[in-house]
């Protein structure tokens, strides 16, 4: 039997607030090493909403945990006015995969916004879709309500938050 294929779409935005409201936060390194074991994900891509030089140590992070970073494409002259919206970049991405045929079996997109509904039934009418990962189920989109439970799981769940959570190591004393 083949093993799947699969990749992953990830509004990093969504992931971090997601998490951030419900007091915890994610470990790109468990997180792709959980992408990967759990959906087989050979391709893991992480939308950020733009640039910043601030920001370098996790763009560092996530090329090291092993993601596919792409960012927001901006006007130079917005740059302080910005907003960081991801989704129809995360939705043209799923349908060019979708529409040239690209080699891989299933998506599994992680976020709890609603903008995606409409790629995600496309792409479970085509047995494309493998699964929806809400970061904060209190935020899930009302849209999903009726998803059936084979198409979502929560990241705050007690048994995929102890695998994928950051855990602060606290110095010993000399």
């Amino acid at each position: 039997m083949k093993k799947e294929n699969n990749l992953a779409f990830i509004d990093g935005q969504n992931l971090h607030l997601g998490t951030k409201l419900n007091n915890w936060v994610v470990d790109l390194y468990k997180f792709r090493i959980y992408l990967k074991d759990k959906y087989h994900v050979t391709e893991a891509y992480y939308f950020l909403g733009c640039v910043s030089e601030a920001e370098q140590d996790l763009y560092n992070n996530l090329q090291k945990a092993g993601f596919i970073i792409v960012f927001k494409e901006h006007i130079t002259t917005l740059k302080g006015t910005k907003k960081g919206n991801v989704d129809t970049d995360i939705v043209f991405e799923i349908m060019k995969n979708l529409i040239d045929n690209k080699d891989f079996d299933k998506i599994i997109l992680v976020s709890c916004d609603g903008d995606y509904k409409k790629v995600v039934d496309y792409s479970i009418r085509k047995n494309r879709f493998k699964k929806i990962l809400f970061p904060n189920r209190k935020f899930a989109s009302s849209l999903y309500r009726h998803l059936e439970l084979a198409f979502f799981d929560n990241l705050d769940n007690p048994d995929i938050r102890a695998k994928i959570e950051y855990l602060h190591q606290k110095k010993r004393a000399p």
